[in-house]
């Protein structure tokens, strides 16, 4: 079905095909109608990207629609219904709780989007919950977000967020508002795991068929469509972590529900990004025993994906019974892959032109010394382009004396020194996979701080720095600075 809306020069052409072809995957939903919807923030970037043709509206109007105060003509908005493993544990029921999918776009790529509402009220999933967002959730996704996308990290993009002029009581109560995110599709593992769970094989099928001509219709032509999908998520959410942890980011919840098959970044609740280097850093105040810790990030992708294929096997068996062997194979596999996926990051982020065996002992005893000396991960990598341009200034900064870690340096030079690579072209290289700008937490919190108490500037000055990640601007120097060395421990919230 395809309906046109056009609100004062706002054009959407819906194609909801998972609302017209997937009955029973889903449950309506309504928005809640907010008191005084007010814009925050519109990504008109993003909007051109997705073929919204916004010019022309007003901020009355553009929050109206974002807010989930007007519906737009052609949306049928729906809650989707998914399991999942939290924090290791089966829950057979979750579903979008605070959110409903207002309906899918094409954009003039030929590629489809969702668009959903986050924080838009409850929905027949919200579990007595009131279904609503606070400011500061609703920005940190945004800000989060859109620089994973400026350092071309696969990821949901937001494209809008609105106050709604109500309070929404936590631990306090605090101003509510509703970001509306892009997605290629919100289809989690948690999805198959709930139609695995309680229909059976001919719903796993019916949805990995949708997902297949969706997302990977060249899957189709494979002799076991199902099991082809499943190799190919297992090598998005590879490459995906790995993408993760050459940023230092720590996703902070990776539970079942969490995990979109599209290989996108999903939900930005607890997450943040690796000050000083420790390999089991956790930031997220709900785990308390580090199972989401920024080390343990592979091995939980392993855990996931082993359930993805368990909520898989009816469908892969249905076509071949035999598969079902190939499939496990595929499992025991992921460690490995996950390996070579995070090796080529790492060559990539050390300017390692061509892989050698000898760079795997380089890059595993780099994060010992990394850790053993408490070094800003994300300046160490711009301090080293910076050494080949013959400036050591950055790195002896960041090392507790000037010796702290000459032997690895010395190894990682004489590596260099193997490849016919300029060192200024080698530096350059780096410098556009190593991001100089990241969303510090420390100043992540104080924009929150200051956007929830009515001040939007330090967030809207954040936001334009950590879009244009890898190059230096004089004038952005306190935002390439790490947290004070006397700063408290960071905690991040669900925000739920």
């Amino acid at each position: 079905m395809t309906s046109t809306l056009d609100i004062g020069g706002m054009n959407f052409a819906f194609q909801n095909s998972f609302h017209d072809s997937m009955d029973g995957f889903f449950s309506p939903a309504d928005a809640a109608k907010p008191s005084a919807p007010d814009p925050l923030i519109f990504n008109h970037a993003l909007a051109v990207r997705l073929g919204i043709a916004a010019e022309g509206m007003t901020e009355s109007q553009l929050a109206a629609i974002f807010s989930g105060k007007e519906t737009p003509e052609g949306a049928n908005p729906l809650a989707f219904a998914y399991a999942g493993h939290q924090f290791g544990h089966f829950s057979p029921q979750l579903g979008d709780g605070r959110a409903l999918l207002l309906g899918e776009i094409v954009a003039p790529d030929g590629a489809r989007f969702d668009l959903q509402l986050k924080g838009s009220g409850p929905t027949a999933f919200s579990r007595n919950g009131d279904g609503k967002a606070a400011i500061g959730p609703v920005l940190r996704e945004y800000l989060v977000s859109e620089a994973m996308a400026a350092m071309g990290v696969p990821t949901t993009r937001s494209l809008a967020a609105v106050a709604t002029g109500d309070r929404v009581q936590r631990e306090r109560s605090h101003p509510g508002a509703v970001l509306t995110r892009a997605a290629s599709s919100h289809i989690r593992v948690g999805t198959f795991q709930f139609f695995a769970a309680h229909f059976g094989a001919d719903h796993v099928i019916q949805l990995s068929e949708y997902t297949i001509n969706r997302h990977f219709p060249e899957l189709a032509e494979a002799a076991n469509p199902h099991l082809a999908l499943l190799d190919r998520v297992f090598g998005l959410q590879c490459e995906l972590v790995a993408r993760w942890m050459g940023v230092g980011f720590i996703h902070g919840v990776m539970n079942t529900d969490n995990v979109a098959v599209s290989g996108e970044t999903l939900d930005y609740g607890p997450c943040a990004f690796m000050d000083r280097f420790a390999v089991n850093t956790v930031f997220s105040s709900i785990d308390a025993n580090g199972r989401y810790a920024y080390g343990r990030q592979p091995q939980i992708t392993h855990w996931n994906m082993a359930r993805f294929a368990e909520a898989m096997l009816p469908a892969i068996h249905a076509v071949d019974p035999a598969d079902v062997d190939a499939a496990k194979a595929l499992v025991d596999a992921i460690p490995a892959r996950f390996r070579a996926q995070w090796l080529d990051e790492m060559r990539e982020k050390l300017g390692l032109g061509q892989a050698k065996k000898a760079d795997e002992q380089l890059i595993d005893t780099l994060f010992g010394e990394l850790e053993q000396h408490a070094v800003d991960f994300t300046s160490f990598f711009r301090a080293l382009a910076q050494l080949l341009r013959g400036d050591g200034d950055l790195l002896r900064a960041l090392l507790p004396d000037a010796e702290a870690m000459a032997p690895w340096i010395a190894d990682w030079w004489a590596q260099l020194e193997r490849e016919a690579i300029a060192p200024l072209e080698r530096a350059d290289a780096m410098d556009a996979v190593n991001p100089l700008y990241i969303p510090r937490n420390h100043l992540v919190e104080a924009a929150l701080v200051a956007a929830e108490a009515g001040d939007m500037a330090p967030w809207t000055e954040l936001l334009e720095v950590v879009q244009n990640p890898y190059v230096e601007r004089a004038e952005w120097a306190a935002f390439a600075q790490p947290a004070p060395i006397d700063a408290d421990p960071y905690k991040t919230f669900c925000g739920t």
